[in-house]
């Protein structure tokens, strides 16, 4: 990724951020972390990824508000950040811990009582 659009990310995570946190009146949007922006090479899109809190109904409601709110959004960041184009706004949740939640799960389901031995085996393994 060229580091224009790298640095252009983080801009737009930073401010999201602040303005998600300060900025929003919808009563939907509480409990909303940003975690990650994507942008297209073309700066036609922003890809939102959030972590948001609540059950799933919750969860749909807050990214229906965020969706509501992306055209305010979209103008704050024009303003602020001054680029010829600011990026469509997809808001999406992350899920990248609950899915390293459920590998740690795993884990610790077919983890021998012991714990890991870090003894080589003895001949089960290939020679080297």
């Amino acid at each position: 990724m060229p580091r224009r659009i790298e640095r252009l990310n983080e801009q737009l995570k930073r401010e999201l951020a602040i303005h998600i946190r300060g900025g929003l009146r919808d009563p939907r949007i509480q409990g909303v972390a940003v975690t990650a922006v994507r942008t297209t090479p073309d700066l036609n899109l922003a890809r939102v990824l959030v972590r948001l809190e609540g059950t799933d109904a919750e969860k749909r409601q807050t990214l229906d508000g965020l969706d509501r709110a992306a055209p305010f959004l979209r103008r704050m960041l024009g303003r602020e950040l001054r680029i010829r184009r600011v990026p469509e706004l997809d808001f999406r949740e992350d899920v990248s811990q609950q899915r390293a939640d459920r590998i740690d799960e795993l884990l610790s389901e077919v983890r021998p009582e012991g714990g890991w031995s870090e003894e080589e085996p003895d001949d089960d393994g290939p020679e080297s």
